[in-house]
């Protein structure tokens, strides 16, 4: 580790925050952050520059003289992942990185045998193969959860027909399928992962997940922080009606259902990326309690 620089890709989004933060209070890495707008960028890293995951000149650029990249793309942004990934790769591959980390999750098509379509799974799944194959002295891959952020976010309760505040979804709200975790725990997970290339450094997986929860378990928690929730299970073909992309979050919670969010075989790697992540993670009622008034 001669150069002990990082550079991370998407460092003013949700999981490229945590991953900045978590590696600079570790303190073992510089850290670059990758902006297309560098100059709006506001966050701690010791470095910004410019890189786009569209244009591998730039990139390969933005990558030169670190010893590791973190990298991930945002489907709802209309980003064609695959395509952004096999970018990444090159620019990184260009630039001499040693340790390439990838931001993936499970493939749906082959865990749920093409029965559920749900394509910002699907799709970052796929470029793990190019990763594998790519020649990287170190890659990992890294799984992130279920954000906690959600419910402050896409999935914040909304006000419902009786006049109660809650979610109306399509899920069995008592089956325990949803992997969930503060994103901000990510980074040290992924901190963890450059710290220790010689265990994880080989492709190993890390899924990072805090909890195994239903929706009646949010909903206790919520209750347990002073907030009384409903819930109202709707088909998947009717919340499918609901809003432009509605029919890809009825096929995510079947999917959940059916597979749970990591998928039945993740149990190793869930371990795995508690072994090495650089430090606790936070429950779901503390994060209630730190975040939700």
């Amino acid at each position: 580790m001669k150069n002990r620089t990082i550079a991370v890709v998407g460092a003013t989004g949700s999981q490229g925050k945590g991953v900045v933060n978590a590696l600079l209070k570790e303190g073992s890495f510089a850290v670059r952050a990758v902006s297309r707008n560098p100059d709006n960028y506001k966050g701690n890293a010791d470095e910004v520059v410019k890189g786009d995951l569209t244009d591998v000149a730039l990139l390969t650029e933005a990558f030169k003289n670190v010893y590791g990249v973190f990298v991930v793309t945002n489907f709802w942004e209309g980003a064609d992942e695959i395509a952004q990934g096999k970018i990444a790769i090159q620019a990184a591959n260009n630039a001499g990185v040693n340790h390439f980390i990838w931001s993936t999750l499970p493939n749906v098509e082959e865990v749920s045998n093409s029965n559920f379509d749900v394509p910002h799974f699907t799709g970052k799944a796929k470029v793990d193969e190019f990763v594998k194959h790519a020649g990287f002295e170190n890659f990992t891959f890294v799984q992130p959860p279920f954000y906690y952020q959600n419910f402050t976010g896409q999935l914040a309760a909304h006000p419902q027909q009786d006049g109660s505040m809650g979610w109306t979804l399509p899920i069995d709200p008592a089956k325990k399928v949803i992997h969930m975790s503060d994103i901000n725990d990510f980074g040290k997970v992924v901190a963890g992962a450059f710290l220790n290339p010689d265990k994880v450094g080989n492709g190993s997986y890390l899924s990072l997940a805090t909890e195994l929860n239903s929706f009646n378990d949010v909903l206790d928690a919520f209750k347990r922080n002073g907030k009384n929730y409903t819930f109202n299970q709707v088909p998947g073909a009717v919340f499918s009606t609901f809003f432009d992309g509605a029919g890809e979050i009825a096929q995510m919670l079947a999917y959940f259902e059916a597979h749970t969010y990591m998928g039945e075989k993740a149990e190793k790697q869930i371990q795995l990326a508690q072994e090495i992540a650089t430090e606790d993670f936070n429950s779901l009622n503390d994060w209630i309690k730190q975040n939700v008034t």
